[in-house]
């Protein structure tokens, strides 16, 4: 049963990059991943050093079409994107090949073992990609996300939240997905979760070590209706010495 929902959502979102409902495929990269970055330059001024990318290694989790991954690679480093939809992969390279950079990108699902090497990753990021994982795969991503991040390593996240967003709780109540907190999306086919404070504290919390949180809003429109979202926007850190 796990397998054949996992097969489903890839089904759902192959569906959805190909008809583009909600998203618009761009190499521009998000706001949230860009304050993520001056908020790091601004925690390595305080203790006197330097943010340098050019050279990091850098995973961006469930890539889309690399709109993250592309600032990244401009930026001097190595990025590897991880993302189970075909169709965006072929968009993700095509910027790519067309901009000059060389991006690293995986057909596969986040929720499967990464193939990457243990403490290889200075930053990982995860924007909104994960909310789409059965808690059974989200395990395994959380056990590979703490593996592969260098101790002292970041990790970018932006989750859906359950608090402060009407539209959310209306969804969980009359589209209830297979795992607590999850709705099946009624235009999209796909299951999403959304996290309280304290259920994204205790999700993440077991792993890396909370820097920042903050809870923003922003308007999504879907299937030509226009809606108030809630996000968790978290900047962690993986502990040194583990």
């Amino acid at each position: 049963m796990k397998e054949k929902q996992g097969t489903d959502q890839q089904k759902a979102w192959e569906r959805e990059y190909r008809t583009q409902k909600l998203l618009s495929p761009s190499n521009v990269p998000q706001a949230d991943v860009m304050r993520f970055v001056r908020w790091l330059k601004k925690d390595y001024r305080k203790r006197e050093q330097r943010l340098d990318l050019e050279g990091m290694r850098v995973l961006d989790l469930g890539s889309g079409t690399g709109r993250n991954a592309y600032y990244f690679a401009s930026e001097g480093a190595e990025v590897t994107g991880l993302e189970f939809s075909s169709t965006a992969v072929e968009m993700a390279k095509a910027f790519a090949e067309k901009g000059g950079m060389s991006i690293d990108y995986r057909l596969q699902s986040i929720g499967k073992p990464f193939p990457l090497a243990d403490a290889s990753v200075d930053i990982a990021i995860d924007s909104t990609s994960s909310n789409s994982l059965s808690d059974q795969e989200r395990a395994v991503y959380l056990t590979e996300l703490s593996r592969v991040l260098r101790p002292g390593g970041w990790f970018f996240l932006r989750a859906l939240s359950l608090e402060g967003d009407v539209h959310a709780k209306e969804l969980v109540k009359r589209f209830p997905g297979p795992d607590p907190d999850t709705y099946i999306h009624p235009d999209l086919g796909v299951v999403e979760k959304v996290f309280s404070r304290d259920s994204l504290l205790a999700t993440y919390g077991p792993y890396l070590q909370l820097r920042e949180l903050k809870r923003t809003e922003h308007y999504a429109t879907v299937a030509g209706r226009k809606y108030k979202r809630s996000y968790w926007v978290a900047h962690f850190q993986k502990p040194v010495g583990e």
